[in-house]
């Protein structure tokens, strides 16, 4: 027995693993280790092998299940590293190690395999023929089961394979395109019938460049020479690092462009819709226009549609404005609609109103100041006309500006320059000057209140904004603005007006004019009953203003001449007449007639009209 034990072909090595020593080997085992059997005594195990850990633990599973089989422990050999394959049974409280060299094992197997198959004779080649035979029939079974079409080349271009899909989507057979170009048979032209290159064909490119290529609109030519649309990935091939060919697979995307073209033409018929639609906003916007003609300014009247007209005018225009108009009439809005309507209406509008500036602060707020300039300015301050640089400022109550700082107003207007308060350097702005005011810029000239050359730098082009008095054909298209304006902040339901109650609007004389319709409208709605608005007070209230007038005639000349209608009427255009005449047929302007009676020109114009007098009559001849 211990003859077989040292005479075994397979390395045996005995342990005693609690003591971590060598109790014996066999001569196969001292070959394989490389030691000598006088080298035994006292030969730990754990020094024979190079990973002490997975020594442990496979010990440990071999004496608690009493076998086991490794391939993870080595030993080392000279200086080579030499896996193990070990079997290990445990003998009473020992371990019987079956060592191999694994690396030798497999090779031994492997020629053992090879030997085995050569010596099984035709047989079994034929069934491993077999076996192949059957993947390819599953590979085959898969690629024609995708939808998608799929086709290999080689790095000639030369087909290798063509799946089913492929076939049905382009028509050509497997027969056709095996072992040709498939690029001259279905890929050789473009769409609008120029020759597409094999040099720009992106599956050569696949297998030239080593990247995989995707192109998402493409066509291929079938086989009866129509073309069809497809989207189509090529992918690279490489064998042992060298590039063999490509791997297309492409989809037929016809489909797809049927519903982009429907979504082509569908996009074409909202966007005629939508140019139907501009057309209707337009045409609508023109009916809004005949009461909004300019940004909020209402109305259908001569007077209006005359103003408008003049702002259409002088907008396009950098001329200075000079809105002329009693307080109420909407001087503000004429403004606003000159800006809006100018080249300079992406800059912003600055609005000053004079009349509500300290005297003391007038230069600071036009110019700015800096820092330290004055008591209070604690910082710098940009100035109202430097806010307005490359747009308009609209100056309110011009009149109202000190005469000691008209001068420095003037010289920003004649050479648009200026310098802030306690600073010396000139700043330059470009800015268009709209004045409004509700005097009489003549009479302070006159009176040494106004500069006159100022006067006439903001005149360029006068526009008279009437009052409401003068307008009363816009009184109903007035009146439902500012219902609908006060109900929709507060959420409250329209109220209606009758004919009546209309009737008392168009009686009464309105000195504070639209301002003062606004306020009325919006007290009435708010004291409303049955959803009615009333106005009657109104008459009321022309009463009294004639009572007061007339108690105030009464008192100045107690025994002035009373004088009828008709002759009140008579005088007024005997009054007209004779100053025509004195004025030569001039109705505007300085010396014109309506500022020799002092009224205003379209007042004056309109009373002509209704006497039947005619400026041509009393004109030079």
């Amino acid at each position: 027995m211990q003859q077989l034990y040292q005479l075994a072909p397979t390395a045996i090595v005995h342990i005693d693993p609690v003591r971590d020593l060598v109790k014996n080997m066999n001569q196969a085992a001292y070959q394989l280790f490389a030691i000598a059997p006088e080298q035994l005594k006292n030969q730990r195990a754990s020094e024979l092998f190079t990973d002490k850990a997975e020594l442990f633990n496979f010990t440990q599973q071999v004496l608690y299940l009493g076998y086991g089989w490794n391939e993870n422990l080595a030993i080392t050999v000279g200086e080579k590293i030499v896996p193990l394959e070990i079997k290990a049974n445990k003998v009473n409280d020992d371990l019987l190690l079956c060592c191999e060299n694994s690396l030798i094992s497999f090779e031994q197997r492997y020629k053992a395999n090879l030997d085995y198959q050569f010596r099984s004779g035709l047989f079994h080649w034929q069934k491993n023929e077999t076996v192949f035979e059957e993947i390819e029939r599953h590979n085959k079974l898969l690629l024609g089961a995708v939808g998608d079409g799929i086709y290999g080349v080689d790095n000639q271009g030369c087909t290798t394979f063509v799946n089913s899909a492929a076939e049905q989507i382009v028509g050509w057979q497997k027969d056709d395109l095996i072992g040709k170009k498939i690029h001259d048979i279905m890929h050789h032209t473009h769409l609008d019938g120029s020759h597409y290159h094999v040099h720009d064909c992106p599956i050569y490119a696949a297998f030239s460049d080593g990247k995989v290529h995707t192109v998402d609109d493409e066509v291929f030519w079938s086989k009866s020479g129509q073309p069809v649309p497809v989207e189509y990935t090529s992918t690279p091939l490489t064998e042992h690092g060298e590039l063999i060919g490509a791997v297309v697979i492409f989809r037929d995307i016809t489909e797809r462009k049927r519903t982009q073209e429907k979504l082509i033409k569908a996009l074409a018929q909202v966007d005629q819709l939508k140019q139907r639609l501009e057309q209707e906003n337009a045409y609508l916007q023109e009916e809004i226009n005949a009461d909004f003609n300019h940004h909020q300014i209402i109305g259908q009247s001569h007077q209006i549609q005359h103003m408008v007209n003049q702002i259409e005018l002088v907008a396009a225009t950098s001329a200075n404005v000079l809105v002329i108009g009693e307080s109420g009439t909407g001087k503000e809005l004429i403004a606003r609609a000159i800006h809006e309507e100018s080249a300079r209406k992406a800059r912003p509008l600055i609005r000053v109103n004079c009349a509500a500036i300290p005297a003391e602060l007038f230069e600071s707020e036009f110019f700015g100041h800096v820092k330290g300039a004055f008591s209070g300015a604690v910082s710098n301050r940009i100035g109202r006309f430097e806010l307005a640089d490359g747009g308009t400022i609209f100056l309110d109550e011009v009149g109202e500006i000190p005469l000691n700082l008209q001068g420095k107003l003037l010289r920003v207007l004649q050479e648009q320059q200026f310098e802030r308060v306690g600073e010396s350097t000139t700043r330059r702005v470009d800015v268009r000057v709209i004045a409004a005011t509700n005097k009489n810029l003549v009479q302070s000239v006159k009176a040494n209140k106004f500069r006159e050359d100022l006067y006439f730098r903001l005149n360029v082009f006068p526009i008279q904004s009437p009052p409401l008095r003068e307008r009363l054909d816009d009184l109903p298209l007035l009146v439902q603005h500012f219902i609908n304006k006060v109900c929709t902040r507060i959420n409250q339901e329209s109220p209606q007006v009758s004919l009546a109650q209309m009737q008392h609007l168009h009686q009464y004389h309105w000195p504070g004019n639209i301002r003062e319709l606004e306020n009325i409208i919006e007290r009435q709605i708010i004291l409303a009953k049955d959803n009615k608005l009333s106005f009657s007070f109104l008459s009321q209230e022309r009463q009294y203003q004639n009572n007061t007038a007339f108690n105030s005639q009464q008192t100045a000349k107690p025994n002035a001449e009373l004088l009828t209608h008709k002759q009140q009427k008579q005088r007024d255009k005997q009054n007209i007449e004779a100053a025509l005449q004195r004025c030569q047929g001039k109705i505007y302007g300085t010396d014109g007639a309506a500022e020799l009676l002092g009224m205003k020109p379209t007042t004056l114009a309109s009373r002509m009209k209704k006497y039947g007098i005619s400026r041509q009559d009393y004109s030079k001849k």
